[in-house]
């Protein structure tokens, strides 16, 4: 079987391989075997699911999209919230009751939810009958894994957070648009956050193996690359490299579209407004979470900057990236928030205007800093600031749509609209979703496109022409 070597490039500069030891072709093995991948959580997490899919399909497995024939069952788990683990303990009750009446499946919990040890004690005592639990750092061992015979669960969760791996192969989910894994991990250690301890600290991928990705995408006929980490504008601190010289270097592949999600505020230079505002293929587009306007919350959130800071960074985006869309994150009801506390996240929300946001009450996350903070704001008052801020949120969403309005636009069409079946979607520059009255040959392409209604969420649009770049 051709399962790829995988580089294992240290922090300290030492490099090796991780062999993959297997004799032979297991794919007659597995011919007949379907698998069923339940993803969960960030853009990460669905890059992850990628590599899942590739090894999987690599031993012979067919994807199903019906859990009843799956002979292995993988979820790949999301830590952030509680809500996300709820739905993931909700569907393994699914997956007993499945396995309770065959006995050719295997169930994989993979994924934050993994690395979490209460959470992996919880599913050791509480739910044998899964199989197999691996951790974010681990996921390349899945083939062995499953070609093991065992009879009782298997855990597989160990840190390799002093590593970066290369040569990771995807089946991806789009021939269009494709992530890019930059770095792992995040060394901000946000109160609130879980990400540190499940995905490790930050480490880099090489720029020269990051650019040749972006290179054999744009041979095999990709149009847009997403830059991915949880902290992308962290990218290099550990290999004496910075995210606006990869972001240039990107550029240069003259790929149509580069986006980069997430960014943190506190390191977001003024060379990277630069670079973004000097190359078109660089979407003016960013996702720049301040997730509470009050500095007093923002101190307790260990977030590294003031409001103050903030709104400056914001004023110079606007001002040097032209046509520019930002978005944001915010928590509400995180431990200590008052009422004054809340209406100077309002006043950001009013400054900023955003075009999007996304926005959460605070989930109390255990073995985090303010899982300990004394939190006596009762739900009922958090759910009412969050139905406020979202009605502010959606005015000016629905503000910046309607400047649309009439206009044309260039859209990266996708595939077929959910909406209507009889139109297709895609996005804009600034990252709008546009459902467009066109013809599905036009997916795929960027297209010209006259927006035709603009609501809070989603505009709709006419095709008018194809974009020719000469």
């Amino acid at each position: 079987m051709h399962l790829p070597d995988l580089e294992v490039a240290k922090k300290r500069g030492q490099s090796a391989n991780i062999y993959i030891d297997l004799k032979e072709d297991y794919t007659a093995k597995f011919k007949d075997k379907k698998y069923f991948l339940r993803t969960y959580g960030c853009q990460m997490n669905v890059h992850d699911s990628e590599a899942l899919r590739n090894y999987l399909e690599t031993l012979g497995f067919q994807n199903t999209e019906n859990l009843e024939e799956a002979n292995v069952i993988v979820l790949n788990t999301c830590a952030i919230r509680e809500n996300a683990k709820d739905k993931v303990i909700g569907f393994l009750g699914k997956c007993k009751y499945l396995k309770k009446n065959r006995d050719d499946v295997k169930i994989v919990l993979a994924g934050c939810m993994s690395e979490q040890p209460d959470v992996v004690k919880e599913i050791m005592t509480n739910h044998q009958y899964v199989d197999i639990i691996i951790g974010t750092h681990n996921i390349q061992d899945l083939p062995k894994l499953l070609l093991k015979e065992f009879s009782k669960q298997v855990v597989e969760v160990y840190s390799n957070s002093d590593e970066v791996i290369e040569n990771m192969h995807y089946k991806r989910d789009s021939k269009i648009s494709a992530w890019v894994n930059i770095m792992y991990g995040c060394d901000k250690f946000c109160t609130y956050c879980i990400v540190p301890y499940t995905r490790g600290r930050e480490r880099s991928r090489k720029l020269e193996s990051i650019v040749n990705e972006v290179k054999e995408l744009k041979k095999q006929g990709y149009k847009e690359v997403t830059l991915l980490g949880q902290n992308v504008n962290a990218y290099g601190k550990d290999i004496n490299e910075t995210f606006s010289h990869l972001l240039e270097c990107v550029a240069k592949t003259n790929i149509e579209r580069i986006r980069f999600v997430t960014s943190h505020p506190w390191n977001f230079t003024d060379e990277m407004i630069e670079v973004i505002a000097k190359y078109k293929n660089i979407m003016p587009y960013i996702h720049l979470p301040i997730q509470s306007g009050s500095n007093k919350i923002l101190k307790k959130m260990n977030r590294r900057y003031t409001k103050e800071e903030y709104l400056e960074l914001f004023r110079k985006m606007k001002a040097k990236i032209p046509g520019v869309a930002i978005t944001t994150d915010i928590i509400v009801g995180f431990p200590g928030e008052t009422e004054a506390d809340f209406l100077e996240t309002l006043e950001v929300v009013k400054k900023c205007e955003y075009d999007g946001a996304y926005t959460f009450i605070f989930s109390k996350r255990e073995g985090t800093p303010a899982a300990k903070m004394p939190d006596d704001t009762p739900l009922s008052v958090k759910e009412e600031r969050l139905q406020r801020l979202n009605e502010l949120v959606n005015f000016y969403s629905n503000k910046n749509n309607q400047k649309l309005l009439n206009r044309e636009v260039e859209v990266l069409i996708l595939g077929d609209s959910e909406k209507d079946s009889k139109k297709v979607f895609g996005y804009t520059d600034t990252m709008k979703l546009v459902n467009v009255d066109g013809p599905k040959s036009i997916i795929g392409k960027i297209v010209k496109v006259k927006i035709t209604e603009a609501k809070s969420f989603s505009l709709d649009g006419e095709y008018v022409e194809d974009i020719v770049n000469v």
